[in-house]
């Protein structure tokens, strides 16, 4: 038997995002933001087809749960809980509302000043993704990242964070699950595009050309945070997972590898390589892909390497040869933004949104990277999403509790394995704006928050059993697990 090999300042934390917490989405001169825009549709989730904001829609971000009036509340639930760290992101459009001003908004600043000293005091480490689906919805209508001068004013974003921020802030995330910008959703979020508009502008090339500006982006901000504070550390963000072949036969293990490549790994391979693969250039080539690029955009990438990678992990997917059939029909895997380019596992189970469920493919996922990359890795997302109920003031959220279980133990046998795993934070600190519905009632927090899909209900918060369980778990830094052990949620 192995001795738990998990580090003493093993960064046991949660996540959340601005956009799906915060609510407040017009005060305090914050300007409206790509996300701001997304409707939401409760049969069908976001809708990234609305032709115009505000018209006849509802919004469940634009309150959320209030996390901007509820932040010292929420914080101190997170102290308690035991975090040592508390992964989150700025919102673009608080700091600079349309993203174009030449000052910040100076209540922007304040109110991150006060997020940041209410977790100094509670000992809770801030890790800090800049760009979480949050451009100016000002910036976006005007071709967003297809627009080589956005870089320019995500710098200025940037170095406004880095001077006012790097004494508070060591670990900084430039771009939430990049490789999303190949999806329907990141062209809405990345280039402001709705992804019903025509094929001559909703394409791979627009997305390649939108993602290669990020990638210089991410580079020359990892620069700049040297400069200001060479302590800092900057990783990339990749939504992460898996990929099988669906059977043994040779079509389907190297369409696997494939996906792999370009889904998976091809966006992580630029920013921590400084380069891009040899094995993008034919994707490129026969996909008729032509990305425009200056002379000096290679020295730019390979200056501007990032230092760990960080990624959300909730499933894994089956990958068929086959364009065509049953494979590819009924069985395509649901699942998170990235998961539609796969199948559904016959050996796996699933949550009740037929998400399928695979702890060891997080081993798996672990081993893959650090073996390819040979940085410190964060899983910065990993989590339930389910309908929890409220009784008596309690929630008894043991489902959840399993889920995290086996996937902290699987990434404690990661680091058996050699892998350098830093940081654990699961989605989410708590209930917040489901990313794939649009809702609410889709909970993942380790908190509960009271209030329904239409912002209904008293907004008050309750720890989960998951949040006693947790505790446990970061109190005995990873050997305790089993919640069998425990009076989960009677405290």
């Amino acid at each position: 038997m192995l001795n738990n090999q998990v580090a003493s300042h093993f960064l046991w934390g949660a996540s959340t995002s601005a956009n799906q917490i915060e609510g407040a989405w017009n005060e305090d001169g914050k300007g409206v933001s790509v996300i701001d825009t997304i409707a939401t549709d409760f049969e069908k989730g976001v809708r990234v087809e609305v032709p115009s904001a505000f018209e006849n829609e509802y919004y469940s971000s634009h309150k959320a749960v209030d996390f901007y009036h509820h932040y010292k509340e929420d914080i101190k639930m997170m102290g308690e809980m035991g975090l040592k760290a508390y992964r989150m992101s700025i919102a673009w459009t608080r700091i600079y509302p349309n993203g174009v001003e030449e000052e910040p908004n100076e209540d922007g600043l304040l109110f991150y000043d006060q997020v940041f000293n209410e977790l100094t005091k509670y000992g809770i480490e801030p890790i800090v993704t800049i760009s979480h689906y949050e451009s100016p919805w000002y910036l976006a209508e005007r071709g967003g990242w297809t627009n080589r001068e956005m870089i320019d004013h995500y710098l200025k974003y940037c170095q406004k964070l880095f001077d006012r921020y790097h004494n508070q802030v060591k670990y900084w995330i430039t771009f939430n699950e990049i490789n999303c910008t190949l999806v329907d959703f990141g062209i809405r979020t990345a280039v402001g595009l709705n992804a019903s508009i025509p094929s001559e502008i909703n394409n791979e090339h627009t997305r390649y050309q939108a993602l290669h500006h990020q990638f210089l982006a991410s580079a020359k901000a990892v620069k700049m945070a040297h400069e200001i504070d060479p302590s800092l550390q900057i990783g990339c963000m990749i939504a992460s997972m898996i990929g099988y072949p669906l059977t043994s036969r040779p079509m389907d293990v190297f369409a696997t590898l494939q996906q792999q490549q370009m889904k998976n790994m091809f966006c992580s391979d630029v920013m921590i390589r400084g380069y891009y693969p040899s094995y993008s250039k034919r994707y490129f080539a026969e996909q008729g892909i032509e990305i425009k690029t200056l002379k000096e955009d290679a020295a730019i990438l390979r200056e501007g390497c990032v230092d760990f990678y960080s990624c959300s992990y909730y499933q894994s997917i089956c990958v068929s040869g086959q364009n065509e059939g049953d494979a590819l029909g009924k069985d395509k895997a649901a699942g998170n933004l990235i998961s539609g380019f796969g199948v559904k596992n016959p050996y796996l189970e699933e949550s009740e949104w037929g998400w399928q469920i695979d702890a060891t493919g997080l081993r798996y996922l672990l081993n893959t990277v650090y073996d390819r990359y040979q940085l410190p890795i964060m899983i910065v997302e990993n989590g339930l999403g389910a309908k929890d109920e409220l009784i008596d003031g309690k929630v008894k959220d043991h489902y959840r509790i399993d889920y995290l279980k086996e996937h902290v133990a699987a990434m404690i046998e990661a680091i058996h394995d050699g892998v350098d795993v830093v940081g654990y934070m699961p989605w989410s600190a708590i209930d917040l704006v489901a990313l794939s519905t649009g809702s609410v009632e889709k909970r993942y927090g380790f908190i509960y928050v009271d209030t329904n899909n239409h912002g209904e209900g008293s907004f008050k918060r309750y720890p989960k059993a998951s949040y006693y369980w947790y505790r446990t778990v970061i109190d005995t830094n990873g050997r305790v697990l089993d919640s069998n052990a425990l009076k989960i949620g009677d405290e």
